[in-house]
């Protein structure tokens, strides 16, 4: 197959702002090519680059053999469709498809049969004289490239020009931009950030993120061989698992060693381990790989969507101390103060500065007219060294109360199995700042200082579940207590078999399900 384009280390920046770092990319002739990449990861960029919209600031781009760094846009034999097609409303259908050719002063007659060729391209017959402000979107689509492939260029350029339609005709205009570009048989670069549109029509496609390639394949080869776990995700539904290679073709993960058709890496080198939702099988409890529990289900129409936990997420108990209402009230000045004891850990009274103090205890005042009133200074004997101490707080006009700090020395829970460590403190809060509160999950993770973290990295854990028995509408005084956990292993599995929430099940697979990918190295 004959190479068509070649990008040479193309770099572009905008306001110092690298947005193609050295893409080295070819092209070969009749292939549908799709760029494919969020916002801002340059696949547009590129595009305008080879249509000669855009310079680029390093590289060349090669155009059948020939640099064409400095040819201009319009003696490129290159075309473009837009998202917004860039129809001349002051033309009909006819017109529009026929005016490049009249800018090239193309007979009429020649005219008469390209355009009308055109027309039955893309099932427009009849339509020669309409307004095209008229039609539908994709009728307007249709125009804008037969307007693009009359003059016969040897490239379409497509940046994102099924964006404004609706799902039914965008995957309509799938098929059709498929199958005219198979029976002109001309190359198709095309620009999207939707993987179905990707995958639909593509015979290769080039994956990019922050202005690099990721991965260059075919559909199968993009879909099934993901080379890292940004592909994985962008490209369908993924379970990532951490894992292990122990040697060639066998991985461990889930604290098992599965067989595998993958190999190359060192021994025991850490991997990323994807298995598709839809290759992933429920069978009795007793008779998987692996064994779980179903946490969620969703019925998607034509299969269900299931959450399996194979092993549970670590987790802390608390205690939570419902305190009655305590505010202290001066009548000589008319003021009102109030604050709460609270837990604070050994490691952590070092950062204890007003600012802190106030925090944690939710050191309040106010007056009889419900005006917030300033905490005016705070004195405390807080030590280095766990124990229980008074701290004080005033306001200008020394209305005052006085609260317990407990330092303590906490448990931390460390799973190693998991990988997982997790603390959280007891706390102190009224009843009506449960009541009040507007996101209570968020707000007693906060009160409890909770936390999780990697046992390897020491990176942040979220923490996923908030486990508690009480009414927040009609708590009362008294101690609760609250459970704080970091989420399981869960595998999204596709089903069109019918489970419950909390059925045991095995999970089932093969080896040639499982695609081992190598870590990504984060920036």
């Amino acid at each position: 197959m004959r190479k068509l384009i070649e990008f040479r280390n193309i770099v572009k920046s905008f306001d110092n702002q690298v947005v193609l770092k050295g893409i080295n990319l070819n092209v070969y002739e009749n292939e549908f090519v799709t760029l494919l990449g969020p916002s801002g990861c340059g696949k547009s960029t590129l595009l305008r680059i080879l249509g000669g919209f855009l310079q680029q600031d390093e590289g060349t781009v090669i155009f059948d053999g020939e640099c064409i760094d400095n040819v201009p846009a319009y003696k490129r034999e290159i075309n473009t469709v837009f998202q917004r097609y860039a129809l001349f409303p002051h033309l009909d259908v006819f017109d529009n498809i026929a005016f490049g050719l009249r800018i090239k002063k193309v007979a009429e007659d020649v005219i008469d049969q390209k355009v009308t060729r055109m027309l039955s391209l893309v099932n427009l017959d009849g339509y020669e004289h309409r307004n095209v402000t008229l039609l539908s979107g994709g009728q307007q689509q249709r125009v804008a490239i037969a307007r693009a492939l009359v003059n016969e260029p040897e490239v379409l350029l497509l940046d994102e020009p099924l964006g404004a339609l609706d799902l039914k005709l965008r995957q309509e205009m799938q098929r059709e931009l498929k199958r005219i570009q198979q029976e002109v048989g001309i190359t198709f670069i095309y620009v999207t950030h939707d993987q179905e549109e990707a995958l639909t029509m593509s015979d290769k496609i080039v994956v990019m993120r922050d202005g690099e390639i990721q991965q260059i394949g075919t559909p199968l080869e993009i879909y099934n061989e993901p080379a890292n776990e940004y592909v994985a995700r962008f490209i369908g539904e993924s379970n990532i698992i951490d894992g292990v290679m122990v040697e060639d073709y066998k991985v461990k993960f889930d604290d098992k060693i599965f067989d595998c058709d993958d190999f190359g890496f060192k021994e025991n080198e850490a991997v990323d381990v994807l298995i598709r939702p839809e290759d992933i099988k429920i069978v009795g409890r007793n008779g998987g790989l692996m064994k779980g529990e179903v946490k969620t289900v969703i019925f998607k129409g034509v299969h269900y969507e299931l959450i399996v936990e194979t092993i549970s997420g670590a987790s802390k108990t608390v205690t939570m101390h419902i305190l009655a209402e305590h505010d202290t009230y001066n009548a000589d000045v008319k003021e009102r103060i109030s604050a709460n004891d609270f837990f604070v850990a050994l490691e952590d009274v070092e950062f204890l500065d007003d600012f802190n103090l106030v925090a944690r205890a939710n050191a309040q005042a106010w007056d009889d007219e419900d005006s917030d009133l300033s905490i005016a200074s705070i004195n405390h004997n807080i030590e280095n060294r766990v124990g229980s101490y008074s701290c004080t707080f005033k306001t200008q006009k020394n209305t005052e109360i006085t609260i317990k700090v407990h330092v303590v020395d906490p448990e931390y829970v460390e799973d190693a199995r998991k990988n997982i460590g997790i603390s959280a403190l007891d706390f102190f809060v009224t009843a009506d700042e449960v009541k009040e509160s507007m996101a209570i999950s968020t707000d007693l993770k906060t009160w409890a200082s909770a936390e999780a973290w990697n046992l390897q990295d020491d990176s942040e854990i979220e923490i996923t579940e908030v486990k508690y028995d009480f009414d927040t509408d009609d708590i009362q005084e008294g101690s609760y207590e609250i459970t704080f956990a970091t989420k399981g292993r869960e595998y999204k599995i596709e089903t069109t078999t019918i489970h419950e929430e909390g059925d045991k099940v095995g999970l089932e697979f093969d080896r040639n399900d499982i695609h081992v990918m190598s870590k990504m190295v984060m920036e």
